[in-house]
């Protein structure tokens, strides 16, 4: 099933899923829990993201191009960093580019997001699918110069600004997807291909991920795990080329879909 978050004309938010043929019908109950497609047509004002973490838990370095074309040595361990979720971003609403604390290099990277469905603990691989609600695109936007210069040595403050958290535009269930590691993957930036690759050439796929995240660590429903971007970054060109007003970020996921956001600078 396909599902998506929307805004309603009555102005409430609700769940809806997608119909061959674009229509798309009310979900009632909790999607998490109990819930049912009901026969009531979306009377769709927006489209949000398909999902309010509570948390967005972000892997990086996890393919083997990227790594290379970073010059970075191949982790051991997943490498964790957060967003919170007041960087999310909804389908077609623009990543805005920090002004105040100014950035000069803002990047996209394309990622295959898992959302977790239940409330886990210590989850075995072999266990992982059985705690996926589903998947949708996600793109880790990323400040390079607060990542790697202006941040302390660490990544939260370039990876955390508001809209640096794109989702979207729908949330697709397990059953659409079986195997989530032999996706095609890519990004465009003012409809030119950037990035182009393949979830299989990710370091720890995502069992393994969650494993390896749920150790010692409870993970709630709705918790968004984004799981690494591959080659193609815009600070890895020669000469690098990152986002400026005006540009167009598109991310495409195979069985997902297209995550499309404009680029604007903050007032």
């Amino acid at each position: 099933m396909r599902i998506i978050r929307y805004l309603a004309q009555s102005g409430d938010i609700r769940f809806a899923a997608e119909q061959p043929g674009g229509r798309c019908l009310d979900i009632r109950g909790d999607i998490f829990r109990d819930y049912e497609v009901t026969d009531n047509e979306s009377k769709i004002v927006k489209l949000l993201a398909p999902i309010e973490p509570p948390v967005i838990l972000c892997i990086g370095l996890n393919y083997r191009k990227h790594a290379a074309e970073t010059g970075a040595k191949i982790p051991e361990r997943p490498v964790l960093f957060l967003k919170s979720p007041g960087a999310l971003q909804n389908p077609g609403d623009p990543i805005v580019l920090p002004t105040r604390l100014r950035s000069d290099e803002v990047d996209y990277e394309c990622e295959l997001a898992v959302v977790i469905g239940q409330k886990c603990k210590n989850v075995l691989r072999s266990d992982a699918f059985d705690v996926v609600f589903g998947y949708t695109a996600g793109n880790d936007v990323s400040a390079r110069d607060w990542q790697k210069r202006m941040g302390g040595g660490q990544w939260c403050r370039g990876k955390g600004f508001d809209t640096f958290a794109p989702l979207g535009p729908a949330l697709v269930t397990k059953d659409e997807i079986p195997d989530p590691n032999s996706l095609g993957i890519a990004t465009r930036v003012n409809c030119k291909t950037r990035q182009s690759s393949n979830t299989s050439d990710m370091l720890f796929d995502v069992p393994t991920l969650i494993e390896f995240l749920s150790g010692s660590t409870t993970l709630y429903p709705g918790t968004v795990i984004l799981t690494g971007t591959p080659e193609g970054v815009g600070m890895a060109l020669d000469p690098p080329q990152f986002l400026a007003p005006g540009d167009l970020v598109e991310i495409e996921i195979a069985k997902i879909g297209v995550l499309s956001n404009p680029v604007v600078a903050e007032e």
